[in-house]
């Protein structure tokens, strides 16, 4: 959502000495918020016997926030080597750490089984005979209701995500994991993306569960846990309405206590939450370089896409406070950066305060998908990020890309071949 009351608080009279301190553009973080989600998501899910959050690295991957999760007793969701290494240098272990790819290439499942392995969350029915031995004793597979399902807005229609084994191969891929010599099994899905009608994810672990009483009425093996996956939505609007979490969580947690009723037991639930944990606890803060009045008035500001691409590739709207310029009248204009693409806008023909040169933009709920998706196109480097502690002091966390950085990869030994 745009940024809490208590984080704008402690942020904003001081962001300003922040800024001159470090410099623009930056991410900062709120590490106080970070934890009290947290503690919000473990209070509701509570009356689940095993429930446990795997943290989606792939939100925000910086080892100062997955210190913040190992704290809170999270585990890791992770789908590339970079993320594993990551989460282990923060000290997961085991079955702390789900590793949910697709396309896995074998070096990806070598890295897996390194460090006492990980649940290995298998996405496609060929992969089990790609499983270099000794096959795990644990293994989870991704379900992809296809039809069975209607996706969000945001993820799409199943059948045309390029994730999952289908309902038609589900208990097949089971029996093939058994042959393999697999004894514990999870069910896993991803069917949403930033979805804020809870009603959804309640109708999400229910398919889970009916998936899980079919595959063992099917080979009579007992899951140890599901994953409803990730998928929870954040407001970016001012007018959004939050995700209901509390009735959510009774209304999953009912079903839990229905299944245990007949069955005799329960699995424990997983989940992969990764924007609502960490997305409304950040902000990109960059300031004011340039006006330019031609078709339409432009502010240009000192970050671009580069630094939080959503705006261009989703035409998602992030909120914009101008700091300090609450009191001017307003102005509809596009803030841009400085990339050569005519998409890098973080806001189009938005109604804002009067902005002046030197004036800092806050750009909401950037704590999610934000530096995660940066990139180096036409040379633009990818800012530091920053973490606001519960005491109030500042700390920086990853420093902003060098122009050493950019060319680094161009300084390597010589290497000619002549088929």
């Amino acid at each position: 959502m745009p940024l809490a009351d208590s984080f704008k608080n402690r942020l904003f009279p001081n962001l300003e000495q922040i800024a001159e301190h470090y410099g623009t553009p930056f991410h900062i973080y709120d590490e106080a918020g970070i934890l009290q989600t947290g503690e919000e998501l473990k209070q509701a899910f509570a009356g689940i016997d095993g429930f446990q959050e795997y943290y989606a690295v792939k939100a925000l991957p910086n080892p100062e926030i997955l210190k913040l999760m190992k704290r809170m007793g999270f585990g890791f969701d992770c789908s590339s080597i970079p993320e594993l290494v990551m989460s282990r240098q923060v000290g997961a272990t085991g079955e702390e750490i789900m590793f949910t790819s697709n396309n896995t290439d074998p070096v990806e499942f070598a890295e897996a089984a390194k460090a006492g392995g990980c649940i290995l969350n298998l996405d496609d029915i060929t992969l089990i005979d790609k499983v270099p031995a000794p096959f795990p004793e644990l293994v989870c597979f991704r379900y992809n209701p296809g039809p069975r399902r209607t996706g969000n807005v945001i993820i799409g229609n199943p059948v045309e995500a390029k994730y999952g084994v289908t309902h038609e191969q589900v208990v097949e891929a089971y029996r093939r994991a058994q042959a393999r010599g697999a004894k514990r099994f999870g069910l896993h899905t991803m069917v949403a993306s930033n979805e804020r009608d809870y009603t959804y994810m309640v109708e999400t672990a229910r398919m889970v569960l009916e998936i899980a009483e079919m595959v063992e009425y099917a080979l009579d093996i007992r899951f140890e846990f599901v994953n409803i996956g990730g998928g929870f939505g954040i407001p970016y609007r001012p007018e959004d309405h939050a995700l209901d979490l509390q009735t959510m969580s009774h209304d999953i947690t009912v079903l839990f206590k229905a299944f245990k009723e007949k069955h005799g037991y329960a699995p424990k639930m997983y989940m992969e939450s990764g924007r609502f944990m960490t997305g409304p606890h950040g902000c990109l803060v960059t300031r004011a370089i340039n006006h330019k009045d031609t078709y339409r008035k432009y502010v240009g500001v000192d970050a671009c896409m580069s630094a939080l691409m959503r705006p261009a590739m989703y035409d998602a709207y992030h909120h914009i406070d101008v700091l300090g310029a609450e009191d001017r009248p307003t102005v509809v204009v596009d803030v841009v950066g400085s990339l050569c693409e005519n998409n890098d806008k973080f806001a189009v023909q938005r109604e804002l305060p009067r902005i002046d040169e030197g004036d800092l933009l806050v750009i909401h709920d950037s704590g999610a998908h934000g530096h995660a998706m940066g990139f180096q196109y036409n040379g633009r480097l990818r800012p530091k990020e920053l973490i606001l502690r519960q005491d109030g002091t500042v700390e920086l966390i990853r420093r902003a890309e060098t122009l050493e950085d950019y060319f680094a990869t161009q300084t390597f030994a010589a290497d000619k071949f002549t088929p």
